[in-house]
Formats: C-alpha cells, structure tokens, sequence
C-alpha cells in the first residue's frame, strides 16, 4: 500500500509499505479523509512537544472505515465508519498518534478500537476530518468555564484551530469576534457564523474590541494562533476579571508580552492542549447543532500526492486546511 512517510526531517516521500498485520485485539482502518496540521510541518521540521523519531507517518485528523475486525473485539464491525482521538495510551506509554506512532496518512492502518469513535450518518467522511481539530477548539473554550449567549468571545487567530475555536463559541450561543490579518481566514470566520472579523495589522484591534464591547474588552480570549504578535496583543482584548485559553502552540521562542495584565486584570489564564475527555461531547455538540464547519476545508488533494500537498500548504496564506483524500 501507498503511505507519506517523513524519512527524516524535511524528507517527506510516498511510499511503498508492508499491508498491517491485524491483531486479535485491532481493527483494520481504510483512510478515507486526512487533514494537514501545523502541527504536521513542525514534525516535518523536526521538532515537536513531545520526543519524536523517524521514519514515522504523519496523519492525526483523519476519518476511516473499518474493513477488518480482530476477533476479540468488541462494539465495532465491517463498514463503521470512524475517527480517532490523537492522544491515545499503549501498555508501553502514552502516544501521539502520527507523531511518536505512526498516524494516518497510509491507505490502510490497524488501530486500537478503544481510540475510536462511530460517526454520525449526517457528518460526511470529508468533513469527519475536522472533528480532531474541532475538539481541541471546543476543549478551548470548556477549559475556560465554557461560555454562553451572555458572553464576548475573542478569538486571536484564524487558522484551523481558532476558527473551529469560534465555531465551538458559535454553537454555545456567545458573540463572537474573530481577529487575523487575513481576510481569506476573516471571510472564512464570518461564513461560519462570527459576528466581527477584525484585521489587526494597524494595531487597532484592541480598540475596536473594547469599542464592539462597550468599552469592557472580551469575557473570554481564545489565543489560537501561537504567532508572537497574537500572544502579546491577545491580554489586550480581555476584560477585567476575563478569561484566556492560551491553545495556539508555540515552540522554543521567548514572547514579550505585558504579563503585569494578569494582575492588574485579575485574569484567569489556562493554557491546554488535545482534547482529552471531550470526544463523545463534541461530536454529539457537532451533531445537534448542525455547525457547518466545511468552509474550513479549502483544499483538497490525493493522499498519493500528499508530498505535493505539504508543498502546497507551507505558505500558509493560500490556504486554511488541506485535506487529503483516499478513494
């Protein structure tokens, strides 16, 4: 079968790899929908915030088909169609999936079932693929006492997670504002139901903020993008007495910022990252409301041209979220 396979740093190729061997206790998993991560081009970069190794297969937004069931399984058989968590724990230690193991980015994968989880009928293989990143948005905004019609949400960036971020506080019933200095990503933000998108490149986002909010800045940041002008520009929208869920990941860099606002505030800033133990709620979240989060996929390509695809997306202004297909 046909895998991505990350060589070494800044070697990505497609491959020619053995079939998996199904154990008793595994299913076979048909790739159907993977999406690419910023996540994927720092481990293509070779760094990551866990110790990684190579060769290893990138993929840990993906949707699949099960086409092969070990006989001591349970819950699941032949033609479920499935995602799973990317945080995940074997006899050995904790994982995660398409970064210390090898993910989805192959045609077939056998897999733990107790990672997985059955998709709704009405949620399409295609759109599937953001359910990963949809839960670590939605984990965002729970992580932070969740929010609600009464609310002001500011989300600091419109890439992947701070969009499905906003869709997370849309569907809650909070007003949401989405800032990013693309007007591709603000386009995008409104689409999925953002009240403002604000361009932040003159430097007048905050007051904008505080002028959309009656001068009071928002109840709740969500800093979703881990660039260096968001963080610092991100303490500037909250409130006094507000939240801040710090999501957006950045690696190794040091940030000024005016870290006297959390007192001077009284903030209340929780830093997170996955999506451990929201799963069943996400996707029944996703289900009830309907959210619509398919604007986000912007492009689309074969998983047999996947290399072509990181190409694609290393300038991060031509697309949101690359996805690749398989059959």
């Amino acid at each position: 079968m046909k895998a991505l396979v990350f060589e070494a740093p800044e070697k990505p190729v497609i491959a020619d790899v053995a079939m998996p061997e199904l154990s008793p206790n595994e299913v076979l998993v048909q790739t159907k929908a993977v999406g690419i991560c910023h996540s994927d081009y720092e481990l293509l970069a070779g760094r990551y915030i866990i110790p990684i190794s190579y060769p290893v297969t990138p993929g840990h937004e993906w949707s699949g088909e099960i086409v092969e069931v070990g006989r001591n399984v349970k819950g699941f058989q032949k033609g479920d169609r499935v995602v799973g968590e990317c945080v995940v724990r074997t006899p050995e230690r904790l994982h995660h999936f398409g970064f210390s193991m090898s993910g989805a980015d192959r045609e077939f994968f056998a897999v733990n079932p107790e990672w997985l989880h059955k998709l709704p009928d009405a949620v399409d293989n295609k759109k599937a693929a953001l359910i990963e990143p949809f839960t670590c948005g939605f984990y965002a905004v729970l992580r932070s006492g969740g929010t609600n019609a009464s609310e002001t949400v500011v989300v600091s960036g419109g890439g992947t997670i701070g969009l499905v971020s906003a869709a997370a506080a849309i569907g809650m019933g909070a007003r949401v504002i989405v800032v990013d200095p693309l007007a591709s990503r603000r386009d995008v933000a409104l689409k999925l139901g953002a009240d403002q998108a604000i361009d932040p490149s003159d430097g007048g986002a905050a007051d904008r903020i505080r002028e959309l909010t009656g001068g009071h800045g928002a109840d709740l940041v969500v800093e979703a993008s881990g660039h260096d002008a968001s963080l610092a520009a991100a303490f500037d929208y909250a409130r006094e007495d507000g939240r801040m869920s710090m999501v957006g990941i950045n690696i190794g860099r040091k940030v000024p910022v005016t870290i006297g606002q959390i007192q001077m505030k009284n903030l209340t800033v929780r830093g997170c990252i996955g999506s451990p133990g929201v799963w069943p709620a996400a996707i029944r979240f996703l289900e009830r409301t309907g959210i619509d989060l398919s604007p986000i996929q912007t492009h689309d390509f074969s998983l047999v041209d996947a290399v072509e695809a990181f190409s694609f997306g290393q300038d991060a202004t031509k697309s949101i979220k690359i996805t690749l297909l398989n059959g």
